[in-house]
C-alpha cells in the first residue's frame, strides 16, 4: 500500500474503535487494522449493564460494538482485515507489515488488547457468556442469589471472589494448590467471609449443560478423585469465573516497546517510549480493564496522535 496515513490503529475493540472515531473526526487520515471480528472480549459478552449511555434493556457486546464500528466509519476511518507480522516503529514513518500488505503512517495506536487465560476445561468455549465469565465487575449482577465458583488462587481471584459475595449467595474458590497465593491480608478477609468456601488441590475438568452452564466435573489433582457439581434444581444454572491471569496480545512489540509483564507501558496520555507510538485499552499497564476505560484510552490516544502530527 503506497498511501501514508496520519494514523494507523491496530485493533478494533472499544479502544481501537474509539481512537478511530476521534482520529477520523479530527480529519486525520485513519486506518484501522483488525485480524478478526471487531470488539475483542466484549464481542463474546451476551449482556452489558455498566457502559454509560448504553441501551438499558437488552444491550449486548455485539450490539454495542456494532454501533461503535458504525460511528468510526461515519467519520471516515478506513478498514483492513489483516494479520500484522512485523513492525518498524522507530522512524518518522511507521511501517507495519502484514500477510496481505504493508501499511505506513506518521503515528500508530496499539490497541491489540489482552485476553483472559482460559480455565482449560472441556467444553469451556461453549459456555463462555452462558455461565463462564472472566470479569466479575461485568457479570456479577447476573448471578444475584445464585452459587458461583471462582477458579484461581492469586490476588485477583480472591479479590474477585470477595466482590462476588455481594451478589451470589455462595462463592466457592477452586484452587489447584492447598493454599492460596494471594497476599496474606487478602487471604484473611476471604477466610473471614462466611459466604466463601474452598475446594483445594482441584481443577475444573469439564463443564456441561444444555443452553446454560449447570454441571461441571472437578478433579482432585492429588488423589484423582472426580466430583460432579450440579446446579440447584430451582436455580437451573451456576456461574464459573476464571481468574488465572491474562495474556496481553503484545508479542509483536517485544524488544520494541517498553513493557511490564507483557503489558505496554504508557504515561497518562498513552505515549509509549517511542515518539508517535501510543497504546490504548487492555494492552497497556492499567488498574481497570473495562469497556469504558478502553474507550477513554482510545480517545486520548487519538487526540495525542493529532497533537504529535501537528507538531
Amino acid at each position: 500500500m503506497d498511501k501514508i496515513y496520519d494514523v494507523i490503529i491496530l485493533g478494533a475493540g472499544p479502544a481501537g474503535l474509539a481512537a478511530g472515531l476521534y482520529a477520523g473526526r479530527s480529519r486525520l487520515s485513519t486506518l484501522i487494522i483488525e485480524k478478526g471480528k471487531d470488539g475483542g472480549q466484549i464481542a463474546i459478552t451476551d449482556e452489558i449493564e455498566n457502559y454509560p449511555g448504553q441501551i438499558v434493556e437488552g444491550e449486548s457486546g455485539p450490539s454495542l460494538i456494532a454501533r461503535m464500528t458504525e460511528q468510526a466509519a461515519k467519520f471516515g476511518a478506513e478498514r483492513v482485515t489483516d494479520v500484522i507480522k512485523s513492525v518498524d516503529l522507530a522512524g518518522e514513518i511507521k511501517t507495519l507489515t502484514g500477510n496481505k500488505d504493508t501499511y505506513q503512517a506518521k503515528a500508530v495506536i496499539v490497541a491489540t488488547g489482552a485476553f483472559p487465560k482460559p480455565i482449560g476445561c472441556e467444553n469451556e468455549g461453549k459456555f463462555i457468556g452462558k455461565g463462564i465469565s472472566f470479569c466479575a465487575t461485568c457479570d456479577a449482577a447476573f448471578f444475584e442469589d445464585f452459587e458461583v465458583y471462582v477458579v484461581g488462587g492469586g490476588d485477583s481471584a480472591v479479590e474477585e471472589a470477595m466482590y462476588l459475595t455481594k451478589f451470589a449467595r455462595k462463592v466457592t474458590i477452586i484452587h489447584r494448590r492447598d493454599e492460596l497465593r494471594a497476599a496474606k491480608s487478602i487471604q484473611e478477609k476471604a477466610f473471614a467471609n462466611p459466604k466463601i468456601a474452598f475446594m483445594w488441590d482441584s481443577v475444573v475438568q469439564s463443564v456441561d449443560g444444555e443452553d446454560l452452564l449447570n454441571k461441571m466435573v472437578v478433579k482432585n489433582v492429588k488423589t484423582g478423585e472426580l466430583t460432579t457439581v450440579e446446579a440447584d434444581e430451582e436455580d437451573g444454572l451456576f456461574g464459573v469465573f476464571g481468574f488465572i491471569g491474562y495474556n496481553p496480545n503484545s508479542a509483536l512489540f517485544e524488544g520494541v516497546l517498553d513493557m511490564d509483564h507483557g503489558y505496554i507501558k504508557t504515561d497518562e496520555n498513552m505515549h509509549t517510549n517511542l515518539p508517535g507510538v501510543f497504546a490504548a485499552g487492555d494492552i497497556r499497564v492499567k488498574s481497570l480493564r473495562q469497556v469504558v476505560t478502553a474507550a477513554a484510552d482510545g480517545a486520548i490516544a487519538a487526540m495525542q496522535a493529532e497533537k504529535f502530527i501537528n507538531e
